[in-house]
């Protein structure tokens, strides 16, 4: 039995104009025509289209099924399996950002809320990068720290943050005094000051150890946007992210020592 374009249409849910375009792609060619050259599809059409449609269901391109049936036998069971591990993939990875927002939401719900005045008058020119947050949130979605990082932040107030920010100013402001005068990263200043970090993130963000200082300060060299968090781009200096990272691993090493010998 034979089909018009606009039975067919109606039969697999699909536009006309969709299957104009897979005819002139050469994925679906109708099998007759009618005494006035109009396209008519046959049975064995509507089973190709079936696999068309099952096919583009499940996210693969038009060349990608093109493939697949010029040799179904083939390549079939090859690329759906190679589809599930991809779906599998994104499933997960869409698993985690809806964990993010979830988070996120508690946070805004949460959190204090800040006009852009207020918020420029606490953080001043330091900026909190989206991408690099919800990054290092599905990184270390896991870890104890960083949930409690995430709870204890949402319980900051308004004040909270103008006096830890006012910590931060002032201990940035000495880190560029101690790096501008030339002082050595393994040196007692510089190693009080990592110091210094490590206690303020402990008193206001999470428990802080040396080890997790160290992985913080690694990253302050390894991601602009997270030594953006400690310097603003206005006050960095070149070699300052690497100046921080050498007296943060000094001061871990030093720490571990004194806890030996105590």
């Amino acid at each position: 039995m034979s089909y018009s374009v606009g039975q067919v249409a109606a039969f697999a849910g699909v536009t006309v104009r969709t299957l104009h375009h897979y005819d002139r792609a050469g994925l679906l060619s109708p099998g007759g025509r009618s005494g006035a050259g109009y396209r008519l599809y046959e049975d064995t059409d509507l089973a190709r289209l079936q696999q068309i449609l099952f096919y583009r269901e499940l996210g693969f391109s038009l060349d990608e099924i093109a493939e697949i049936l010029e040799d179904p036998q083939a390549n079939a069971l090859e690329h759906l399996r190679a589809r599930v591990r991809r779906l599998t993939e994104e499933i997960g990875r869409l698993q985690r950002l809806a964990e993010v927002a979830e988070q996120a939401i508690e946070v805004q719900q949460t959190g204090v809320e800040l006009t852009p005045a207020e918020r420029f008058e606490v953080f001043g020119e330091i900026g909190f990068d989206l991408s690099y947050a919800t990054e290092a949130q599905l990184k270390w979605r896991d870890s104890p720290g960083q949930k409690e990082s995430m709870a204890r932040a949402a319980a900051h107030t308004k004040e909270d943050w103008r006096q830890l920010m006012g910590e931060a100013a002032i201990w940035r402001d000495d880190l560029l005094a101690a790096f501008d005068a030339g002082e050595p990263a393994h040196g007692e200043r510089a190693m009080d000051l990592a110091e210094r970090h490590r206690l303020h993130i402990d008193r206001w963000f999470t428990t802080c150890p040396p080890d997790m200082h160290r992985r913080i300060a690694d990253d302050v060299v390894a991601d602009p946007r997270a030594f953006a968090l400690v310097v603003p781009p206005s006050r960095q200096r070149p070699g300052l992210a690497a100046y921080l990272r050498q007296a943060v691993h000094a001061n871990a090493a030093r720490r571990t020592d004194l806890e030996e010998i105590g």
